[in-house]
C-alpha cells in the first residue's frame, strides 16, 4: 500500500479503480452480471471467509483482473498501489495473448510456485468462479464444459494446497458435488 493511505482508504481506492476499469464489462451469466460483481466477490471470500486483512492481498483480489481484462498495465497498478500489490496482480494475470487451452496449463504448471499472497487470491478466484458456474451456467457453455471448468480448476488448485484450510474445504466440497476427487 502507498504511505499516507489507510487500510480502508486503501481498499476503497482499490475498488474504485476496479469499478472504473470494469465499467462496461459484464459476466457471462444468463443474468450479465456486472463484472465488478466478480472481484468484490473475491475480495469478500479473503476478507469474510478465509479471515485475511491484509491490505495488500485485498487489493490485489480487486485488482487481479484489470491488467487481464482491460487496458490497465502493471506499472498504472504500482504507481496507484505499490510494488506489492502489482506483484502480486502480475503472479494471477493470464497473458491473453496465448491461446486459452496453454494459459490454462501455465495456471496448472505455475500454481504452486506462486507467493503465498497470490496463492490466496487464486484461491478466492476459482471458488467465486465455481460457485458462479453453480449458480448459473454462462451462455454458451454445455454441462461438460462446466465439468471440465471444474476438472482443470481442481488441478489448479491442487497447485495451491497448504494456502489456506478454510478456501481448500469449500472448494474440496464443490469438487466432491462435482465427483472430483480431491
Amino acid at each position: 500500500m502507498l504511505p499516507g493511505m489507510s487500510d480502508v482508504a486503501g481498499v476503497l481506492e482499490a475498488a474504485d479503480f476496479a469499478a472504473v476499469k470494469h465499467k462496461a464489462q459484464q459476466r457471462k451469466d444468463v443474468e450479465k452480471t456486472p463484472y465488478i460483481n466478480h472481484p468484490i466477490g473475491v475480495a469478500r471470500i479473503l476478507s469474510h471467509e478465509a479471515g485475511v486483512s491484509d491490505v495488500t492481498v485485498l487489493q490485489a483480489a480487486l485488482l487481479h483482473d484489470t491488467v487481464e481484462d482491460t487496458n490497465t498495465t502493471f506499472l498504472e497498478i504500482e504507481e496507484k498501489f505499490g510494488p506489492e500489490v502489482k506483484r502480486i496482480v502480475e503472479e494471477v494475470t493470464d497473458d491473453k495473448t496465448l491461446p486459452r487451452m496453454t494459459r490454462k496449463e501455465l495456471q496448472i504448471k505455475h500454481a504452486p510456485h506462486c507467493s503465498h499472497k497470490a496463492k490466496l487470491v487464486k484461491l478466492a478466484d476459482k471458488l467465486y468462479n465455481l460457485r458462479d458456474l453453480n449458480r448459473s451456467t454462462p451462455q454458451g457453455w454445455s454441462e461438460t464444459r462446466v465439468q471440465e471448468y471444474f476438472q482443470w480448476a481442481s488441478q489448479v488448485v491442487n497447485g495451491l494446497r497448504g494456502t489456506n484450510v478454510v478456501l481448500e474445504r469449500q472448494l474440496d466440497q464443490l469438487f466432491k458435488e462435482r465427483g472430483i476427487s480431491v
